[in-house]
């Protein structure tokens, strides 16, 4: 075999990935950014993403090697009381992410734009998404919907702020969509793939998919160049994220269906509690041992 052929034969075989490029327990530890999230997308690796609203939980989950942090409008729900995402504002989110951002090192970290922060137009998103990255320090934000939010997404892009684009179930939108499964039907399904496509043209790095069918989600991501990320919408999409406070078991009530508990730590949080006031109660804290003299 001569130099040239066994060049080319080395050139055509399989590329074995590199595991130490991987989101996901790979080597590196500078911050990761909207490049390496393509070549992921590009090596067919699948990445996990998670929700976080302050410092410590997040440098749990940096070093828990977690890739990608959405700092959420899920907060309203989770940390600030609110009944829907709608009245979460944009200092609220500015001040969360920042604590997200001093509390890790290497996972990018995307804010959210929250409701009434970008819907006037290009100016106001560039507007807001400066403040993110400026004041806060996130590598990306993120937005809802397709074609109502190009102009946006194509500003944004243009003056260099990467923009996660959100499809589906858009939680800003509970008052005109209700909480339901989005894209059933061929012409919810064409109308959702199009809104992907065009949120890809206007510059977004990622998608994500929120309570869509499986089969839909799936044929979005083979259509796509950069990756989705799925909430509810199966194991077919290139990411999957939750909210942190699902995934632990510390929400209260009934779950959504696409959510796999992986602890209970409402039920460790409150017998935690519990312990601390009977030995308050009973006089058997604070022993001799936790006094100073």
């Amino acid at each position: 075999m001569t130099q040239l052929s066994a060049a080319q034969n080395s050139a055509d075989a399989p590329r074995s990935p590199d595991s130490s490029k991987a989101l996901y327990g790979g080597k590196g530890t500078r911050r990761i950014t909207v490049r390496d999230i393509t070549a992921a997308k590009e090596r067919g690796e699948k990445w996990p993403m998670l929700t976080a609203y302050d410092a410590m939980t997040a440098s749990v989950f940096d070093e828990a090697g977690i890739p990608v942090m959405l700092v959420g409008d899920s907060a309203g729900n989770c940390h600030l009381g609110y009944e829907t995402t709608v009245p979460v504002t944009l200092d609220e989110m500015t001040m969360l992410s920042a604590a997200v951002v001093r509390g890790t090192s290497r996972a990018l970290i995307v804010g959210d734009l929250p409701f009434g922060s970008y819907q006037e137009g290009p100016v106001q998103a560039l507007r807001s998404a400066t403040r993110l990255v400026k004041e806060a320090g996130v590598g990306a934000v993120k937005l809802e919907g397709g074609e109502r939010s190009l102009a946006q997404t194509e500003l944004l892009v243009q003056s260099g702020i990467p923009v996660m684009s959100h499809l589906g179930l858009t939680p800003q939108s509970v008052n005109t969509m209700g909480y339901r499964v989005q894209g059933r039907g061929d012409e919810a399904a064409h109308r959702l793939l199009h809104d992907a496509k065009a949120a890809q043209d206007a510059g977004a790095f990622a998608v994500v998919l929120e309570l869509v069918p499986e089969e839909l989600a799936a044929e979005v991501t083979r259509s796509l160049h950069i990756p989705t990320v799925g909430i509810g919408a199966g194991a077919g999409c290139d990411a999957q994220v939750l909210v942190w406070t699902d995934m632990l078991g510390l929400t209260g009530g009934k779950m959504p269906r696409f959510v796999k508990q992986y602890a209970d730590l409402r039920g460790v949080m409150s017998g935690a509690a519990k312990a601390f006031a009977e030995d308050v109660v009973g006089g058997t804290f604070p022993a001799p041992e936790h006094a100073v003299h």
